[in-house]
């Protein structure tokens, strides 16, 4: 399911789009403030962004080019004006994309998925993620912490990978089980919950109340992007 992040101050047409993409299968997140936007973005793993013009703290097109700095996230802009001259501003600030409000719901949704197709044929997947002191490299199979060199088994290595690439994100047990032993979670194997509790003592987590790998009761487990120092 893609994540998409709407920043949009207009309430009532916040909730009807974000019902509307959310009942064609999009996980849709809201903003309601330009300058709360970015601090997100370095938090939370967003596939595209529907951002609107005319926003409070921060403008569309200052947003759009702090974004673009730094995140190769699609950006879809939306304008209430119409005008060529707002469109191209945020065509050349690195917007993909622009729409005219109000838009039509199904024009938005192709658009997103267009957006969306040509993102997957582009992005490659990150190969290194950091957190704070915490550097976890998926090409040399290296994860430091404080430039310390930590030593995990393989099936340890992966499974820290798949936890920090989902970080913010709580994963459900059956998730993670099907994704690292290849078959359903029958509710009593405790392969993963081992294999979680290693990786907490060589990270240096607290194992009565770890608070950077958390085990969310009912849940799964959260990866905690800023429990890493810096």
């Amino acid at each position: 399911m893609a994540k998409i992040l709407l920043v949009e101050d207009d309430l009532g047409l916040q909730q009807l789009t974000q019902d509307y993409l959310q009942s064609n299968g999009l996980d849709v997140s809201v903003l309601e403030r330009g300058d709360e936007v970015f601090e997100y973005l370095e938090k939370n793993h967003v596939d595209l962004m529907i951002l609107d013009v005319m926003l409070p703290g921060k403008d569309g097109f200052s947003v759009c080019r702090q974004v673009r700095d730094k995140f190769s996230l699609p950006i879809l802009m939306l304008t209430a004006k119409g005008e060529d001259f707002d469109q191209v501003i945020g065509l050349e600030l690195g917007a993909d994309d622009y729409v005219i409000k109000p838009a039509e719901p199904r024009v938005l949704l192709a658009r997103i998925n267009a957006l969306l197709r040509r993102g997957q044929a582009t992005i490659k997947p990150p190969e290194e993620l950091q957190f704070g002191d915490l550097s976890i490299d998926k090409t040399s199979r290296i994860v430091r912490l404080k430039s310390n060199e930590i030593t995990l088994t393989s099936h340890e290595f992966e499974l820290l990978w798949l936890l920090a690439s989902n970080a913010g994100e709580v994963l459900s047990r059956e998730h993670v089980h099907q994704h690292m032993i290849g078959r359903q979670y029958d509710g009593l194997d405790r392969t993963v919950d081992v294999r979680v509790s290693r990786i907490r003592k060589k990270l240096g987590d607290n194992s009565d109340k770890p608070y950077r790998i958390k085990t969310v009761w009912g849940q799964g487990y959260l990866f905690v992007s800023d429990a890493w120092g810096m």
